[in-house]
């Protein structure tokens, strides 16, 4: 259910290590979230969200983690200095950080909200280094230098000085480092319009799975930004890791199948290519009996005001111009999906899919949307759909998952949600939503487990299965 922008993915299993790892207190990590620059029109929507949700992530696996937002130059001077102080020989130290960014002088800045910039000589005296800050780590004697930057976006600094770059610069880092940037060198990207960023939500998915080594962690966030963004926001990685290191430790995970168990293949970036496949095995469709979705099941509130909403306006223009850019309806049909305004989005996920008949994505949002507004019929269709054209496709097993359980397929919608969780096991929705199923098929004691975990992980769960109508 990739299109739930607000809504994060947080669940945590009592795991058994079968490997060494560092100890908690070997593990320190800075964290910080900037959205109020004076010299920006608005406050920015993400960086605080985003922050607080990597803190209480990496507080769970095991991190010593301070916590900053809003900060002026001198608090985050402070902050770099408390976490200089901290680091231990061969120990682990991460930066995050969410905010502005500048490249100058081939180097990137990240830059806090007091800053005054107007020439190129005021980000250096004003912004921090991410060079200097990862050489600081390293001199400290950091085995695990990890740095993860979401500061790719457009900002109202660069242009005030001729010799401007936008984005970020390529990082000049010791050994022993990970660096990720959300969008490519020299690029920038739009906020999507919600309250969490796309890279972090990605990046949260991944660090969550056990036994996952960190740079493939990131590599996957990689790619399922990539593919969310219909390949417009391509994140940046680079690597000189000489060891390995697992945000939770673990067994390594276990390769992924389709829903028939059997190893699937890799999932393209593209949209798979127009041909007709028969379809693979998948799991038993089930076909709704009538009545249609009752009343209470459709979403009734007013659709809300998008007048100034700066990326629906962006794409609205995009498609303007070309009335047939599938990726602008796609992107816009998510902002609509994820503020509830669920006509507009059905209608733009309809569009996309008129465009381009094989879009799987499309198909598994227009089946989470139609399932929410208790179109159930033509969401079991969409779903089954995604599936044949990507048997793996956990949203899909998940979405389908959910109207399983709204129509009271309890059978159908535990084994949609074991296929999932059996992909990535830290899916607090398919959690949650077995436990529900387990608990109406009569294993209580199952179901309390999966909900408790589900809760423990995610405590706005409860709040998030309500707002679709299942409690």
């Amino acid at each position: 259910m990739n299109i739930r922008l607000a809504l994060f993915l947080t669940m945590l299993f009592s795991i058994t290590s079968t490997a060494p790892s560092l100890a908690a207190g070997d593990r320190y990590a800075l964290v910080i979230g900037n959205a109020k620059y004076p010299d920006a029109d608005a406050p920015l929507k993400e960086p605080l969200n985003d922050a607080r949700d990597v803190a209480d992530e990496l507080k769970r696996d095991g991190f010593n983690v301070d916590v900053g937002e809003n900060l002026t130059g001198e608090a985050m001077r402070r902050a770099f200095d408390r976490l200089y102080g901290k680091i231990k020989p061969g120990s682990v130290a991460l930066i995050f950080f969410s905010g502005f960014g500048v490249q100058a002088a081939r180097q990137s800045y990240m830059i806090p909200i007091d800053a005054q910039i107007w020439t190129e000589p005021d980000v250096r005296r004003d912004g921090f280094s991410l060079e200097s800050v990862l050489g600081e780590i390293n001199n400290r004697g950091a085995g695990v230098k990890i740095a993860l930057v979401d500061a790719s976006r457009r900002n109202p600094f660069e242009r005030r000085f001729r010799s401007f770059s936008a984005g970020l610069a390529p990082v000049i880092a010791p050994n022993g480092t990970l660096v990720m940037y959300s969008a490519a060198l020299s690029s920038v990207v739009s906020d999507n319009g919600g309250d969490r960023s796309l890279f972090v939500q990605e990046l949260l998915k991944e660090i969550r799975v056990p036994g996952l080594m960190a740079e493939e962690a990131l590599n996957r966030t990689r790619v399922g930004v990539t593919r969310a963004s219909r390949s417009e926001q391509v994140p940046w990685i680079s690597s000189s890791l000489a060891e390995d290191f697992a945000f939770i430790p673990g067994p390594p995970p276990g390769p992924v199948t389709d829903v028939a168990g059997r190893p699937a293949e890799p999932e393209p970036l593209a949209p798979p290519p127009r041909v007709e496949t028969p379809p693979p095995p998948k799991l038993p469709e089930v076909a709704l009996a009538p009545p249609a979705a009752k009343p209470e099941d459709k979403n009734d509130a007013p659709a809300p005001s998008f007048a100034d909403d700066p990326t629906v306006k962006s794409l609205t223009a995009r498609l303007a111009d070309n009335p047939d850019d599938g990726n602008a309806l796609y992107r816009r049909g998510q902002v609509y999906a994820s503020k509830g305004a669920y006509s507009l989005a059905l209608s733009d996920f309809t569009d996309s899919l008129r465009l381009n008949p094989k879009d799987v994505e499309a198909y598994n949002n227009r089946c989470w949307v139609r399932t929410i507004t208790g179109d159930l019929q033509g969401a079991l269709k969409d779903c089954n759909e995604a599936l044949r054209l990507r048997p793996s496709f956990v949203d899909a097993l998940d979405s389908r998952g959910l109207l399983n359980l709204k129509s009271g397929q309890v059978k159908n919608a535990i084994a949609d949600f074991d296929a999932a969780l059996k992909i990535n096991p830290r899916l607090t929705s398919s959690l949650y939503g077995r436990g529900l199923a387990k608990q109406r098929n009569g294993a209580g004691p199952e179901g309390d487990l999966d909900i408790a975990n589900a809760k423990a992980m995610d405590p706005n769960i409860v709040k998030e299965f309500a707002s679709y109508g299942v409690r």
